[in-house]
Protein backbone atom coordinates (compact mmCIF):
# COMPACT_ATOMS: atom_id res chain seq x y z
CA UNK A 1 0.00 0.00 0.00
CA UNK A 2 1.51 3.39 -0.96
CA UNK A 3 1.27 6.02 1.55
CA UNK A 4 -0.24 9.65 0.40
CA UNK A 5 3.10 11.80 0.24
CA UNK A 6 1.17 14.38 2.50
CA UNK A 7 0.29 12.09 5.60
CA UNK A 8 2.19 13.43 8.48
CA UNK A 9 4.87 10.92 9.72
CA UNK A 10 3.00 8.89 12.41
CA UNK A 11 -0.13 8.21 10.82
CA UNK A 12 1.87 6.92 8.00
CA UNK A 13 3.83 4.65 10.30
CA UNK A 14 0.58 3.63 12.10
CA UNK A 15 -0.71 2.96 8.78
CA UNK A 16 2.04 0.93 7.80
CA UNK A 17 2.07 -0.79 10.97
CA UNK A 18 -1.29 -2.14 10.71
CA UNK A 19 -0.46 -4.20 7.71
CA UNK A 20 1.96 -5.98 9.89
CA UNK A 21 2.37 -8.67 12.64
CA UNK A 22 1.36 -7.43 16.14
CA UNK A 23 3.91 -5.15 18.36
CA UNK A 24 2.70 -4.70 21.52
CA UNK A 25 3.94 -2.25 23.79
CA UNK A 26 3.08 -1.88 27.62
CA UNK A 27 2.91 1.24 29.29
CA UNK A 28 2.84 0.16 33.59
CA UNK A 29 4.05 1.82 36.74
CA UNK A 30 3.08 1.85 40.59
CA UNK A 31 1.04 4.75 41.85
CA UNK A 32 1.66 8.18 41.14
CA UNK A 33 3.63 6.99 38.06
CA UNK A 34 1.43 9.38 35.95
CA UNK A 35 0.17 6.40 33.82
CA UNK A 36 -3.11 7.93 33.28
CA UNK A 37 -1.63 10.90 31.60
CA UNK A 38 0.75 9.05 29.40
CA UNK A 39 -2.08 6.91 27.97
CA UNK A 40 -4.19 9.97 27.47
CA UNK A 41 -1.28 11.23 25.81
CA UNK A 42 -0.67 8.66 23.18
CA UNK A 43 -4.66 8.21 22.56
CA UNK A 44 -4.41 12.00 21.81
CA UNK A 45 -2.07 11.46 19.03
CA UNK A 46 -3.95 8.74 17.21
CA UNK A 47 -2.11 5.55 18.37
CA UNK A 48 -3.38 2.52 19.17
CA UNK A 49 -3.97 1.98 22.66
CA UNK A 50 -5.99 0.10 25.63
CA UNK A 51 -7.77 3.03 27.26
CA UNK A 52 -8.63 2.05 30.40
CA UNK A 53 -6.49 -0.51 33.09
CA UNK A 54 -8.98 -3.45 33.14
CA UNK A 55 -8.23 -3.66 36.36
CA UNK A 56 -10.43 -0.84 38.15
CA UNK A 57 -13.02 -1.83 36.59
CA UNK A 58 -12.97 -5.43 38.13
CA UNK A 59 -12.14 -3.96 41.17
CA UNK A 60 -14.87 -1.44 41.45
CA UNK A 61 -17.40 -4.83 41.20
CA UNK A 62 -16.06 -6.90 43.89
CA UNK A 63 -15.99 -3.36 45.91
CA UNK A 64 -19.23 -3.32 45.63
CA UNK A 65 -20.22 -7.16 45.92
CA UNK A 66 -18.05 -6.98 49.32
CA UNK A 67 -18.69 -3.71 50.52
CA UNK A 68 -15.03 -3.17 51.11
CA UNK A 69 -11.77 -2.93 49.60
CA UNK A 70 -10.37 -6.05 48.87
CA UNK A 71 -8.17 -7.96 51.10
CA UNK A 72 -5.71 -11.09 50.37
CA UNK A 73 -8.35 -13.79 50.60
CA UNK A 74 -10.10 -11.89 48.12
CA UNK A 75 -7.18 -11.21 45.76
CA UNK A 76 -7.52 -14.65 43.64
CA UNK A 77 -11.37 -14.66 42.27
CA UNK A 78 -10.19 -10.81 41.18
CA UNK A 79 -6.90 -11.39 39.74
CA UNK A 80 -8.42 -14.66 37.59
CA UNK A 81 -10.91 -11.94 36.32
CA UNK A 82 -7.92 -9.77 35.38
CA UNK A 83 -5.81 -12.24 33.88
CA UNK A 84 -8.58 -13.29 31.76
CA UNK A 85 -9.38 -9.84 30.89
CA UNK A 86 -5.48 -8.92 29.78
CA UNK A 87 -5.23 -12.02 27.90
CA UNK A 88 -8.79 -11.11 25.88
CA UNK A 89 -7.01 -7.62 25.13
CA UNK A 90 -3.78 -9.64 24.09
CA UNK A 91 -5.63 -11.79 21.69
CA UNK A 92 -7.93 -9.39 20.00
CA UNK A 93 -4.99 -7.48 18.50
CA UNK A 94 -4.22 -8.68 15.17
CA UNK A 95 -1.90 -6.55 13.56
CA UNK A 96 -0.55 -3.00 14.17
CA UNK A 97 0.44 -0.78 16.92
CA UNK A 98 -0.50 -0.92 19.93
CA UNK A 99 0.22 0.31 23.60
CA UNK A 100 -0.75 -1.41 26.42
CA UNK A 101 -2.51 0.06 30.08
CA UNK A 102 -0.41 -2.68 32.35
CA UNK A 103 0.27 -5.87 30.98
CA UNK A 104 -0.08 -9.67 32.32
CA UNK A 105 3.23 -9.17 34.45
CA UNK A 106 1.55 -6.57 36.87
CA UNK A 107 0.05 -9.23 38.28
CA UNK A 108 3.55 -10.26 39.87
CA UNK A 109 3.78 -7.34 41.33
CA UNK A 110 0.15 -6.87 42.89
CA UNK A 111 0.03 -10.74 44.19
CA UNK A 112 3.32 -10.14 45.97
CA UNK A 113 2.16 -6.82 47.66
CA UNK A 114 -0.61 -9.10 48.94
CA UNK A 115 1.64 -11.88 50.16
CA UNK A 116 0.50 -14.50 47.30
CA UNK A 117 2.53 -16.30 44.85
CA UNK A 118 2.07 -16.27 41.30
CA UNK A 119 -1.12 -18.97 40.10
CA UNK A 120 0.07 -21.38 37.76
CA UNK A 121 -2.74 -19.56 35.26
CA UNK A 122 -0.20 -16.96 35.58
CA UNK A 123 3.03 -18.29 34.51
CA UNK A 124 1.19 -19.89 31.82
CA UNK A 125 0.00 -16.63 30.36
CA UNK A 126 3.36 -15.05 30.51
CA UNK A 127 5.43 -17.67 28.95
CA UNK A 128 2.12 -17.48 26.13
CA UNK A 129 1.68 -13.90 25.90
CA UNK A 130 4.22 -11.80 25.08
CA UNK A 131 4.84 -7.96 24.81
CA UNK A 132 7.35 -6.74 22.26
CA UNK A 133 8.33 -3.84 24.97
CA UNK A 134 7.56 -2.41 28.47
CA UNK A 135 8.10 1.09 29.63
CA UNK A 136 8.12 2.22 33.30
CA UNK A 137 7.10 5.08 34.21
CA UNK A 138 9.58 6.52 37.08
CA UNK A 139 7.14 8.19 39.46
CA UNK A 140 6.11 11.19 40.06
CA UNK A 141 6.03 13.22 43.09
CA UNK A 142 2.02 13.96 43.15
CA UNK A 143 -0.40 11.63 44.24
CA UNK A 144 -4.05 11.33 43.06
CA UNK A 145 -6.07 8.39 42.73
CA UNK A 146 -10.16 9.69 42.52
CA UNK A 147 -10.69 6.04 42.59
CA UNK A 148 -9.51 5.25 46.11
CA UNK A 149 -9.01 1.76 44.52
CA UNK A 150 -4.70 1.56 46.05
CA UNK A 151 -3.85 3.36 48.88
CA UNK A 152 -1.62 7.06 49.34
CA UNK A 153 1.11 6.07 51.84
CA UNK A 154 4.14 6.50 50.32
CA UNK A 155 5.97 3.31 51.67
CA UNK A 156 3.01 1.49 49.82
CA UNK A 157 3.29 3.41 46.58
CA UNK A 158 7.51 3.16 46.12
CA UNK A 159 6.96 -0.57 47.18
CA UNK A 160 3.50 -1.45 44.49
CA UNK A 161 6.37 0.53 42.30
CA UNK A 162 9.57 -1.70 43.05
CA UNK A 163 7.38 -4.95 42.96
CA UNK A 164 6.01 -4.17 39.99
CA UNK A 165 9.53 -3.71 38.05
CA UNK A 166 10.39 -6.87 39.65
CA UNK A 167 7.59 -8.88 38.12
CA UNK A 168 9.07 -7.68 34.97
CA UNK A 169 12.50 -8.82 35.58
CA UNK A 170 11.26 -11.91 36.96
CA UNK A 171 8.79 -12.51 33.61
CA UNK A 172 12.42 -12.06 31.58
CA UNK A 173 11.73 -8.85 30.23
CA UNK A 174 14.09 -6.04 30.42
CA UNK A 175 12.00 -2.61 31.21
CA UNK A 176 12.94 0.61 29.94
CA UNK A 177 13.13 3.44 32.02
CA UNK A 178 10.83 6.75 31.38
CA UNK A 179 11.73 9.72 33.15
CA UNK A 180 9.85 11.74 35.32
CA UNK A 181 8.66 14.57 32.91
CA UNK A 182 5.61 15.84 31.12
CA UNK A 183 2.95 13.49 29.74
CA UNK A 184 4.08 14.97 25.80
CA UNK A 185 7.90 14.73 26.36
CA UNK A 186 7.41 11.33 27.99
CA UNK A 187 5.47 9.84 24.95
CA UNK A 188 8.60 11.64 22.78
CA UNK A 189 10.85 9.47 24.76
CA UNK A 190 9.12 6.61 24.70
CA UNK A 191 8.66 6.57 20.91
CA UNK A 192 11.98 7.50 20.30
CA UNK A 193 12.80 4.21 21.59
CA UNK A 194 10.83 2.72 19.41
CA UNK A 195 11.62 4.33 16.30
CA UNK A 196 8.41 5.43 15.77
CA UNK A 197 7.72 9.47 14.52
CA UNK A 198 6.85 11.88 17.31
CA UNK A 199 3.37 13.70 17.18
CA UNK A 200 3.00 16.74 15.34
CA UNK A 201 1.87 19.49 18.51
Amino acid sequence: MTTPANTDPLAAAIAKAAEEDPRRYVITGGPSAGKDDVIAEILGAGIPCMESEPGRAIYRKHRERLGRHLRAEDRREYSAEVLEAFVAEFEAQKSGIRFYNRGIPDSYGWERFFGLSPTPQLEEANRVYRYDAVFVLDPLDTFEDPDDIVWAKDREIRRVHELIVQGYYDAGYDPVFVPANSASNRLDFILNNLRIPKPKR
